[in-house]
């Protein structure tokens, strides 16, 4: 979703690429960037990450991953740079694919699981009707932070994004 809207916002569209992901180029802002969505399960994803990384000669530190956290409140966003997987296996998947912890993160809550819900299970269902109500916002909002984060650096982005939003 939010990797969806930031092409809208750079204007172009997904093609298939070698690197088994989707890719869209373009510029957001003043930054041209490849958008890749990996065509494989999330959590294999580790290879096309990989593989596209080494096809544009980009170092760990300059890719920026978007996903989601169960350990953070629902429409939340927090950036960082490293760090854990958390239990995420796609995140797993892109550490070892890379060989480093090093890249940067933007993090979009969808909060824990209500009661005993297997956290699996969770992730796979669909938005509530609440959720859905709230998450073109929250959507923009990753998609803002994101584009701070590209634009200004991670301090700038993490100052402005990991406060909780007025609406």
């Amino acid at each position: 979703m939010v990797l969806a809207l930031l092409a809208e916002r750079a204007g172009v569209r997904f093609k298939a690429h070698r690197s088994g992901n989707d890719i869209a180029e373009g510029r957001l802002g003043e930054v041209p960037v490849t958008l890749a969505r990996p065509r494989s399960y999330m959590n294999l994803s580790g290879r096309p990450v990989a593989a596209l990384a080494a096809f544009y000669k980009i170092p760990p530190d300059r890719l920026v991953v978007i996903h989601d956290e169960l350990d953070i409140p629902f429409g939340a966003v927090r950036l960082k740079l490293g760090g854990g997987d958390n239990g995420h296996n796609g995140l797993r998947s892109i550490t070892q694919a890379l060989g480093t912890r090093d890249y940067y993160r933007v993090r979009f809550g969808i909060g824990r699981p209500p009661g005993r819900m297997d956290p699996a299970v969770y992730v796979l269902r669909d938005f509530t009707a609440a959720e859905r109500k709230d998450l073109p916002f929250f959507v923009d909002r990753a998609a803002d932070a994101t584009e701070t984060l590209i634009a200004k650096g991670l301090a700038a982005a993490q100052n402005i994004y990991h406060e909780e939003p007025q609406r």
